[in-house]
């Protein structure tokens, strides 16, 4: 079966059993603080970068262009050995690639810690492995893919953080990795969610998540 076709039976069963963000009992049992460990905010405009996944591009994507501070947010692939992959290597999960978002920000609006609280509170579930509800195969792995030292020392403190304080029912499982490289996904791919409002999927997946963002930050929310 295609992956349309996955998804469009995953959307009817949702229909059915009234499908949330996050599977019953996986969610945050409380509110995602602040990362301890974080970098300032810069003196100075400037851009930085940061790459994440977690599950289908389109949501991450769409989380992070209603964040202030964020410049831009690209649909992309990271996290494998294949050059130059398309979305239907991709998507056999035999490339070792996960769909991922590239953010650029800036460092005097936005810190890296804040960035990565939102994409723990709102843009997905840490603790499903290997999927991201209708969505499975380790393509839709929870990572985040650091590109320097400093981007490394604060993922991983903020995991370790999270993880002491018990703020999930389950054990979180995002991947820290180096990133070695990003390719930019399809145009089709680009600002889905925007395009396609509509789209069952997106109604049922995504559009939660940026309302989710609207109500925990309305200091970091930004409209269209």
């Amino acid at each position: 079966m295609s992956r349309s076709a996955l998804r469009m039976s995953a959307i009817l069963l949702a229909a059915v059993i009234g499908f949330s963000i996050y599977v019953a009992g996986s969610g945050p049992a409380s509110e995602v603080p602040a990362a301890a460990m974080d970098e300032p905010l810069a003196k100075a405009s400037g851009k930085e970068t940061a790459v994440v996944a977690g599950g289908c591009f389109w949501g991450i994507q769409a989380v992070f262009q209603h964040v202030k501070g964020v410049i831009s947010a690209t649909s992309g692939y990271a996290g494998g050995t294949a050059k130059d992959p398309e979305y239907e290597q991709v998507s056999t999960g035999e490339t070792g690639h996960a769909e991922s978002v590239k953010i650029v920000y800036d460092p005097s609006q936005i810190t890296y810690g804040q960035l990565l609280r939102v994409f723990f509170s709102v843009a997905h579930d840490p603790t499903q492995l290997n999927r991201q509800g209708p969505d499975t195969g380790t393509q839709y792995r929870s990572a985040i893919f650091y590109n320097s030292d400093e981007q490394k020392r604060i993922a991983e403190a903020y995991i370790a953080q999270l993880s002491a304080a018990k703020i999930f029912w389950r054990q979180i499982v995002t991947q820290v990795a180096p990133l070695k490289a990003f390719y930019e996904a399809e145009a089709y791919h680009q600002n889905y969610a925007a395009l396609h409002p509509d789209n069952p999927y997106i109604v049922y997946n995504d559009a939660p998540k940026v309302a989710n963002l609207q109500k925990q930050f309305p200091e970091l929310y930004k409209g269209k």
